[in-house]
């Protein structure tokens, strides 16, 4: 890892960890990103995290906020637009008929989107809107 990967691994782990710590899976590689989608069964939050202003203080709150809601998706895995690139770039694939945006969140089931939250979605909202959002995505699929 060249000087430069290691400063932004470095930087960016607190941003990792405020998801990992709230129960998501990180996926770093294309191969974690395929072998995710072809077996897991039922819903699944898809955060697709960023350095960024808007993740720090509304997408990744949101997120976990989101999480105590009654009903919530069965898995809850992230991936790091920017860190990493080719497992980022394997789940906007999965992500069919979706512009990539950072931040954003999916909701899929069975590998299929069923919600999508691009980043339009989450600059300049509250973070109570953004949980409402995702909120109910949850309550009409999980």
């Amino acid at each position: 890892m060249n000087p430069y990967e290691a400063y932004m691994k470095e930087i960016s782990q607190p941003m990792r960890d405020e998801l990992t710590h709230a129960g998501f899976t990180e996926l770093t590689t294309p191969e974690e990103v395929d072998e995710f989608i072809a077996s897991t069964k039922g819903t699944s939050l898809v955060v697709i995290n960023s350095v960024c202003g808007c993740a720090a203080g509304l997408a990744r709150p949101a997120a976990r906020e989101s999480l105590t809601n009654d009903s919530k998706p069965d898995h809850l895995v992230t991936v790091f637009a920017g860190q990493d690139r080719e497992a980022t770039s394997r789940m906007r694939e999965y992500l069919e008929g979706y512009e990539p945006s950072s931040p954003s969140m999916a909701l899929l089931k069975d590998g299929q989107v069923l919600h999508f939250i691009p980043r339009e979605e989450i600059e300049d909202y509250e973070v109570e809107e953004i949980v409402e959002n995702l909120t109910s995505s949850y309550n009409q699929y999980c």
